[in-house]
């Protein structure tokens, strides 16, 4: 009746089979096409509702942008799947290389379940930024009370201010002793840690602020939320893939027809 209305005329049950079919086709190019030198690599992962076996299961969406030689973003990788984290990820990264990927100068992620061991699988020698915005989220959990968690959340964001590395490290022993009696938890945790989140200090200085979290896939992800909210739960994994590719396609095409999201110096 929505179609009927819309256009004036009605589609059979293999019309729009075939429609979604010729969709289909052209959303799996876009998926799989060549590529070709990634200066930054930024790697996040959402999750969408679909039943599967009568049960109602999360599917793991994937999703990889890369910064190009040129400064434009893109959307290099999209996969949906219900495998296990570190399987997914990993045939996911095999799977960009196989497509051409080359010349990733370094990767920016969250902590993602499977990610790091899937990441020195497949792509070793490539250096690693922890997101800084997860990295102070993280370190709520390790806070002795609720009253501190503004005061020691302003102290992680601290020590990514500063002017180089050097200071950051500074900046973070002086953390560590200020709460080593307080929250003791916290400061073991920031020890082990805090050094995930320091990579972007070899990297341009004008590039500090884009390269230091996965900022870059926010928009990316409310879009698709908010696009995917209307389903609530998908039949497949092949609705929810192909929705969500037809989401990403139409930022990607934005992003390479638009503003330069960086310059080389």
């Amino acid at each position: 009746p929505i179609v009927e209305e819309l256009c004036g005329f009605e589609l059979s049950s293999t019309q729009v089979s075939r429609v979604a079919s010729l969709l289909d086709e052209e959303l799996k190019k876009f998926r799989e096409r060549p590529l070709g030198h990634i200066v930054y690599l930024y790697l996040d992962a959402d999750y969408q509702k679909v039943r599967h076996d009568g049960q109602v299961r999360s599917l793991a969406v994937l999703k990889a942008i890369g910064v190009n030689e040129q400064g434009y973003r893109e959307v290099i990788g999209i996969s949906c799947s219900l495998s296990e984290a570190e399987v997914h990820w990993r045939s996911f990264l095999e799977s960009l290389l196989q497509r051409g990927l080359k010349g990733v100068k370094l990767i920016t992620s969250d902590d993602h379940s499977g990610l790091r061991a899937a990441l020195k699988a497949v792509l070793p020698s490539v250096p690693w930024q922890r997101c800084l915005f997860h990295l102070a989220q993280n370190a709520q959990a390790y806070v002795p009370s609720q009253p501190m968690r503004a005061e020691i959340a302003q102290a992680v964001r601290d020590i990514y201010q500063a002017l180089d590395r050097g200071e950051a490290e500074r900046q973070m022993k002086e953390t560590v002793k200020k709460y080593e009696k307080s929250a003791p938890r916290f400061c073991e945790w920031l020890e082990e840690n805090s050094i995930e989140g320091m990579t972007f200090y070899s990297y341009p200085r004008s590039h500090w602020k884009k390269i230091r979290t996965v900022n870059v896939v926010e928009r990316l992800n409310e879009e698709v939320k908010r696009r995917t909210r209307v389903a609530r739960l998908f039949p497949n994994e092949a609705s929810c893939e192909r929705l969500v590719t037809a989401v990403v396609l139409e930022i990607h095409e934005e992003w390479i027809s638009g503003k330069k999201y960086l310059t080389w110096e």
